[in-house]
């Protein structure tokens, strides 16, 4: 933040890194302030709670006793309202009413006048009552379209800034590491470029609207060992900066992003929440942050109470606050009366306070939250938060999120189909097509008998409708969970009677252990949850022909349903929690009405023992003669069949590049098919000789491209050099001159295949139970050479990060 005229903080300043420039207005207010006045800026306060857990540890973490009313808890003001929508269900204008007039309210009795800024979750929209459902991001990711989750965005921020709302928890920039952790569903993917170009869309979508987005988790949440929630991360340095960072740095480089929220998870036996080298020192001296960082849920108590490095609240409070954090959320267990003791006893210097406080009224001042004005006009009285822009956006981002993985011809399904047998535990629900963060399984699941609000066709009405003349036989055959197998004669014979069987398996989301995944639901195996492998198993050995759906929130280990030795579905789609229109996008990928054109934006798991892995590995991190272990993924990240088929024509690079410029490719795509169809053309790169290991295939960038049969279209790339920077043996962050090959792909194992060991060591080196070559389908070019020249150039803020495609 900066202004022509600053706070006089010249003593402070000289202390405390990263110290503000406070507008005058803000400066203004904060030499008005109270101790206590500060401090009750820097926190939020949780309204409704009413048994609904909704975050780690919550019932534990509830101040006990507090019969206040809402007037003596915030008389001294406060920072946040949170929640004030998405706690419980509420009419969405019956509460914006009571908002208006609370927040008028503190502007009339409190000494300041400042009103609360409201915050909600919105990873899959808008977490309210009524309010439409979207795509899990796992499913953005799978789109490759940061255009189309651009305008999701736009739409969830109009939705909020409507019902007062200004900041949203989301997007969740975590890069995936372990398929077993339970948040995988809330994540982008594996793949850095992938995850910061997608997530920065949103960003910007959301902000065009007015809304603040804050990027989750910083930083390192997902590298957590064994996937499991909240557990340690024992990345090296070079792995958080490479892989864990870039999309942060992207979000706030390119995309502009106003507050950030931090990890629960230690790096390296530090939690992050206290950690000032990087909540102070990476995120706002090196990369230049100058928003609000806000606490996860209980973080700041978590110091003391999980991680044990403070022995009190207070303590606790003092390392989050010198560490970086500027606000606690959801309420002041920390920040209140344990920080105020001490600054009072002297172990703290306030000026740490007032750090916070200007970073936090100038958030306020941003939003026009200190504008005269505020909440003198009249709330709205009627609110749709489910428009047709809403459920179109839905419908188009489901679909291209629909990852085709096998088919023998048994789709897409004829328009004149018979009889189908439906089966499954997730054919004929709404629940199975939403996140873990979507109203309906985050707050919802704790009113059973609360209607849903919003219309949310089911896969089995969508087939209905997509089919009038088909005779639909449902049958559930099994739970998602457990061992029950009663359903299962049924489901034989409705198979059985039927030309065509689609089985819909996959998940439930949830938290906490009410859900097979979701936040708290990690697992230790990836086999497909109960009894629904033996399900799927009984219905392909009637022999009718068979498509298994998978519908869940994270990639299952599901060989015997891809490339199994036995009879096996004769088509498989997955599809990651595709909201609200999931179910029509079902119905259309499945009667044809659609071509699929999802890519998987993570590898898809050979087995839970196999983990972690990544497709951004370095030679030893894959296949090899050294090992009788095979961590080869059932299908490659960027896999995706369709309809038709592509072919690859005329790919051409820059025969040379500097280090710190940019080089160029072009390919010309092609539909060989009879279909329309969209490709997800992916060039990738790999550095032939560093001087720290690289991986054998990197994504540098990507460009969807609808075509019609028999059209071609010619995609120019420009990659910058810097998307082959890595951190050398020092940490800088470099581009060193030298050859590297790139090419163009549809997934990415089509490439050219990694070296024999066995050839290296004269034979010496053979393993009789190496993994067998495989060849799967999608189109690549031959990798061509290019050689950076130049010294080895140090990146900085201003090298290009985004790579630039032009389509003729």
């Amino acid at each position: 933040m900066t202004s022509d005229t600053s706070l006089d903080t010249s003593s402070a300043t000289e202390e405390i890194p990263a110290f503000p420039i406070a507008t005058e207005r803000v400066g203004e207010l904060l030499a008005r302030m109270t101790l206590e006045e500060k401090a009750a800026q820097l926190v939020g306060y949780w309204l409704d709670q009413g048994g609904e857990v909704v975050a780690p540890l919550q019932n534990e973490m509830a101040a006990a006793g507090r019969h206040d009313t809402l007037a003596e808890i915030t008389r001294e003001g406060i920072g946040h309202f949170t929640r004030v929508y998405g706690t419980r269900p509420v009419e969405p204008a019956q509460r914006a009413a009571w908002l208006w007039e609370e927040q008028r309210r503190l502007k009339r009795e409190t000494r300041l006048g400042i009103p609360a800024l409201v915050h909600e979750e919105c990873l899959t929209g808008l977490a309210a009552w009524k309010a439409a459902t979207f795509p899990t991001p796992l499913a953005w990711g799978a789109s490759f379209d940061p255009g189309l989750v651009a305008e999701m965005g736009a739409l969830i921020g109009e939705s909020m800034r409507t019902l007062g709302i200004h900041q949203g928890l989301a997007p969740v920039l975590d890069v995936v590491r372990d398929p077993r952790w339970g948040r995988v569903d809330e994540c982008i993917g594996e793949d850095p470029y992938l995850v910061g170009t997608v997530g920065t869309a949103y960003v910007q979508g959301l902000q065009s609207a007015g809304v603040h987005a804050t990027l989750k988790h910083f930083l390192g949440y997902s590298g957590s060992r064994a996937g499991r929630n909240h557990a340690p991360v024992s990345a090296g340095p070079r792995e958080v900066a490479d892989v864990f960072l870039p999309p942060f740095e992207m979000a706030i480089r390119d995309g502009g992003v106003r507050s950030v929220m931090n990890s629960y998870a230690e790096i390296d036996g530090v939690p992050v929440a206290s950690d000032p080298a990087l909540l102070t020192g990476l995120l706002r001296q090196r990369l230049g942050f100058d928003g609000v960082v806000v606490a996860d849920y209980f973080a700041i108590a978590f110091l003391e109470v999980m991680h044990a490095i403070a022995a009190d609240r207070g303590e606790a409070a003092e390392l989050a606050l010198r560490a970086g954090i500027d606000v606690e959320l959801p309420s002041g267990d920390a920040y209140l009366e344990p920080l105020v003791g001490r600054v009072r006893s002297g172990a703290l210097d306030e000026a740490y306070l007032d750090r916070a406080v200007i970073r936090v009224l100038a958030q306020k001042e941003q939003l026009g939250l200190l504008e005269p004005g505020v909440f003198e006009d009249d709330a709205p009285v009627a609110v749709d938060l489910d428009t047709p822009r809403h459920r179109s956006v839905a419908r188009r981002l489901a679909a291209e999120s629909l990852v085709l993985l096998s088919n023998d011809g048994v789709l897409p399904l004829a328009a004149t189909a018979g009889r189908i047998a439906l089966i499954g535990p997730n054919a004929d629900r709404t629940e199975a097509l939403q996140g873990c963060y979507s109203f309906a399984n985050h707050v919802l699941a704790h009113h059973p008998d609360h209607e849903l609000g919003i219309e949310m066709p089911t896969v089995r009405e969508a087939l209905a409708a997509a089919l009038p003349g088909a005779e639909i036989v449902h049958v559930r055959g099994s739970e998602v969970d457990g061992d029950d197998r009663a359903g299962f004669a049924d489901a034989e014979r409705a198979a059985a009677d039927a030309d065509v069987a689609i089985v819909v398996v996959g998940d439930q989301a949830g938290l906490f252990g009410r859900g097979t995944v979701g936040e708290g639901n990690d697992v230790e195996s990836l086999d497909l949850p109960g009894v629904q492998r033996e399900l799927v198993e009984r219905v392909v050995a009637t022999g009718t022909p068979v498509v298994m759906v998978v519908l869940s929130g994270r990639p299952y280990a599901i060989d015997w349903a891809l490339d199994g030795v036995q009879d096996r579905p004769g088509a498989v789609l997955q599809a990651f929690f595709p909201g609200e229109e999931g179910g029509t996008a079902i119905a259309d990928v499945l009667t044809g009405a659609v071509s699929p054109s999802g890519r998987l934006p993570l590898s898809l798991p050979r087995s839970a023992g196999a983990q972690p892995y990544g497709y951004l590995h370095p030679t030893l991190g894959g296949p090899s003669d050294v090992t009788s272990t095979d961590p080869t993924p059932l299908r490659p990240f960027g896999f995706g069949l369709s309809y038709t088929t592509f072919a690859y024509e005329g790919f051409a690079v820059s025969a040379e590049a500097r280090t710190d410029g940019a080089l160029l490719a072009t390919v010309t795509v092609a539909n060989t098919g009879t279909a329309r169809g969209a490709e997800v053309v992916q060039l990738y790169g790999r550095d032939v000789v560093a001087s720290v290991t690289r991986p054998v295939a990197q994504l540098l960038g990507y460009a969807r491209v609808e075509l019609d049969p028999g059209q071609r279209r010619t995609l120019r790339f420009t990659v910058p050099a810097a998307r082959f920077a890595f951190s050398d043996r020092t940490l800088a962050r470099v581009v060193e001159p030298g050859e590297v090959r790139v090419w163009a792909a549809a997934h990415a194992e089509a490439s050219t295949p990694a070296p024999e060991i066995g050839a290296v060591t004269g034979g010496a080196i053979s393993n009789e139970r190496a993994r067998a070559r495989r060849t799967l389908p999608g189109a690549a070019t031959a990798a061509l050479p290019v050689v950076l020249t130049g010294e080895v150039h140090a990146v900085g803020a201003a090298d290009a990060r985004l790579v630039t495609v032009s389509v003729a």
